[in-house]
């Protein structure tokens, strides 16, 4: 099987963000507006109540559209369908759901502990500014590292396809 090209990777992430940006603003936009005299104290309260209110209303959604899509029959979120690109395991069979959710849930981790960070620093908390910057250089960190490692393996794999078990092909 031949393997997805990086730069094919990239275009079908662009689609998928294309994807949640659709569903955060017509869809978290929408209970937004519905429910707006309820929003400020969920936002305003606590750094956690902020956090687990945001992980519920995109993170989640998100990852559940990432782990159904690529466990699925289809073998891949819309943005891959359309690059015609599939996640598959070490011997080219569709993924299970356990797999495809420690896939998303480490691809995503970036994304959730960078969430962590703004919260803290947007309300208080018992964190230090210092502490919040450090472990948000950890996050760019990390997100360049997924930027690299698929450049520096034929297979192009990135950290979350070695540690799940899978890959991206063609």
């Amino acid at each position: 099987m031949p393997y997805a090209p990086f730069k094919t990777r990239i275009y079908a992430f662009l689609l998928d963000y294309l994807v949640i940006v659709i569903y955060g603003i017509f869809v978290v936009g929408a209970i937004s507006f519905v429910f707006r005299p309820y929003f400020p104290p969920l936002f305003s309260s606590s750094p956690v109540t902020a956090e687990l209110t945001g992980f519920l209303m995109m993170t989640m959604p998100v990852s559940l559209y990432f782990i159904l899509s690529e466990c699925s029959k289809w073998q891949g979120t819309f943005g891959k369908r359309k690059m015609g690109m599939r996640v598959v395991d070490g011997e080219g069979k569709r993924i299970g759901i356990g797999r495809s959710a420690l896939r998303t849930t480490i691809k995503f981790l970036p994304w959730e502990v960078a969430h962590f960070c703004i919260w803290r620093l947007v309300l208080p908390s018992g964190f230090s500014d210092s502490t919040v910057i450090v472990i948000l250089s950890g996050v760019n960190l990390l997100i360049l590292l997924y930027l690299i490692i698929p450049l520096t393996n034929k297979r192009r794999k990135n950290v979350y396809d070695w540690i799940a078990g899978t890959e991206v092909v063609r």
